[in-house]
This record gives C-alpha cells, structure tokens and sequence, in this order.
C-alpha cells in the first residue's frame, strides 16, 4: 500500500521526468518505481501497512493561487500546465525541505501537512517557515515567468493548528493518507481570507510560536460553522531569519464578487436631494464597492446608500460614499465608490456579509 512519502516521491519523480522530457512517466516504470520505494519507505514515516485512523495534533497549511481561473482563460493548455507543473514541483521541494507531508493537491491549491504521520515538535513554526519561504520563492518563480513573458501567478496561504483524525484512507486498489476534521475545514477558511502575497494564521497556531514570528494585530472575523468570531493573524516575516512576507498588495480587505441590487440618494452641500436612484454591486470589500449605476454619475459624487444583506442576515444598511472614479464597460456606466461614514452596527453588516460570500469560494 503507497505511503505518503511513496507518494510525495512518485508526484516529484512524475513532475520532474515530464519537466525534462516533456513526456509522462510511462505506467510501467511508475508501477515499478512504487515497488521499489514501498518496502524500503513504509516504516520510515510512521505510517504501517495495517494502520488505520487515529488522533494526531496536526498544523495544516494549505495554499492557492489567486485569479487563476482568469489566467487560464488567456493562455493555451500547455503553456498552462508547463506554469502550474513548475509552481507545484517548487512548492512541493519547499514543503518536504522543511519537513511537511503533501496531503494532496487540488488543481492549483496545495495541502500540507505537519506532525502527521510524524512530529517533530515544532510542527506550527515549520508550517510558518515553510510558508514564508513559499511565497518568496514565487516571487523568484514571477521574475522568470516576467522574463519568458508569461503572466505572474500571486498566492494566498492559510495555516491553522489542532486536533485531527489521521490514517490511510481507501482500499487495497487505491489508499491515501490524510487527515479529516473541522480544524481542516477551519483552515480552508482561513486561506479563503488571504489575499495575494499574504500568510494568514489561527491563535491556535500563533500560541506555538514562542515569538519567533512576527505578526500583525489580531483581526477577528466570522466563520462559517463558528458561533464567536476567529482571530487571524498576518505573518509579516522571521525577524531571526531576516526573512520578510513579500506581500503583493497594499489593500488590507478581500473583494468578493455578488450581485446585490442596492438604492442611493444623491448628496449636494451636505444635505441628502430628493429622489432615490438604482444599481447594483458587483463586488465588495470592507471599504467600498464597484457597482454598476443605472443613471449617468460623476466622479467624486457624494452618496447616501441604502443596502440589503439579506445572505448575512442584518438588517438595511446605509452608510455615506463617494465615487472615487467612473468608467465605461460594454455601454454601462461603472463607479468605484468608497464608504467615507460608516456606522459600527453597518461596518459589522459589511464585514459579515463579506466574510459569508468570501467562504463560498471564487478567486480574489
């Protein structure tokens, strides 16, 4: 039965015969290649033939590439698979250099894991080392993808720390070892919060650091599955390793896209003109919106909006904006609007509501 070491090495072997031949591992040569690694492997990980699952106390980091999907609208598949197989053999060398297990891989996204099926007792600060070192080494891999005129790719890391259940999972034919359990899920959420360049972390994982991470303030925010709010932490760098979190953007709020029909009133010498006008959202952040106006609208126009977050289940919200810029797409008038006045019960609609879409997925 293949272990996940067996594993790692046949996904590495697999990446690198294809990286260098530009033809796949023939089935015969993988087949013999697992035989060869199985006994000699299986032992020296912890994980045996017969095991099942059991308790481990495991840090989960899982990555995924932000705006993919657009990229691969643009580009044919070869030049594709050529950038996604020379991301994932450098993250995987990444993970296995600092001691991680590569659970899977799920199209562009990566899951890793440490102190499973093995603990080395500092599981939490590998994961974090493993993934600064990650997105700094893509920064390297976009200086080549820049020089062979390919499109940058921009990453986001979600790590979180408790305890699962692992072992094998499957059957003779085909098993894999994994981990399954709600601090999984809880860092799948934490990885949907992250923006391009960022390492985002739970207080679970940030109590295992003994201060050798340096990190923002608290931000807490709603899960779902959770009742209370969850603080995560941004790894800003390894002060003691001189190695800084080379983030890709200077905005500090995710952008979801929807759809949400909203009213506004125009503002003029601070007092609020009859009349309600109509557009409609199409994305949201804790700071403003891009919405698609209905009626012609210049830029730096004050606004009262009235919106409704039905998702999140609060009630109307209106806050002040004005419209930073104006633009024409496809004959439609478009306005980036910025919240300049804002309530504390409707900056707490607007964080939930964001944080509830942001779960359900789509890249940001």
């Amino acid at each position: 039965m293949r272990t996940p070491a067996v594993s790692l090495i046949l996904k590495q072997v697999e990446a690198l015969f294809e990286g260098q031949t530009g033809a796949p591992l023939a089935p015969a040569m993988r087949t013999h290649l697992e035989n060869l690694l199985g006994d000699a492997v299986t032992g020296s990980v912890g994980v045996s033939r017969g095991e099942r699952f059991r308790p481990h106390d495991v840090t989960v980091l899982l990555t995924d590439l932000r705006g993919f999907t657009s990229i691969s609208e643009q580009h044919d598949g070869p030049t594709l698979l050529d950038m996604l197989n020379r991301y994932l053999i450098r993250m995987t060398e990444i993970a296995v250099s600092h001691g991680g297990i590569i659970d899977k891989f799920m199209g562009d996204a990566v899951m890793v894991l440490f102190g499973a099926p093995i603990s080395h007792g500092d599981d939490a600060f590998r994961a974090v080392h493993c993934a600064v070192d990650m997105q700094r080494a893509l920064l390297e891999m976009n200086r080549e993808n820049r020089a062979r005129k390919l499109p940058e790719l921009n990453m986001g890391i979600g790590i979180n720390t408790g305890a699962v259940i692992a072992g094998l999972l499957g059957s003779d034919l085909h098993a894999e070892y994994t981990v399954i359990g709600d601090e999984v899920n809880l860092a799948s959420r934490i990885e949907a919060y992250s923006l391009r360049g960022q390492v985002l972390i739970s207080d679970s994982t940030r109590h295992l650091l003994q201060d050798r991470v340096q990190l923002s303030e608290p931000m807490p925010v709603y899960v779902k599955g959770k009742r209370d709010q969850v603080l995560l932490y941004e790894v800003l760098g390894i002060p003691g390793l001189d190695k800084p979190v080379p983030r890709q953007e200077v905005r500090k709020s995710p952008r979801v896209e929807t759809r949400m029909p909203f009213e506004y009133e125009r503002i003029r010498n601070k007092s609020v003109l009859p009349g309600v006008l109509r557009g409609t959202i199409l994305d949201i952040g804790y700071n403003g919106v891009l919405a698609e106006m209905a009626d012609p609208i210049e830029a730096h126009a004050d606004l009262k909006m009235h919106m409704h977050f039905a998702r999140g289940g609060s009630s109307e919200t209106d806050v002040y904006a004005r419209v930073v810029r104006t633009f024409q797409r496809e004959g439609r008038t478009m306005a980036c609007i910025e919240f300049t006045s804002v309530t504390t019960q409707a900056n707490e609609n607007i964080r939930r509501f964001v944080q509830m879409l942001l779960q359900g997925g789509g890249d940001r």
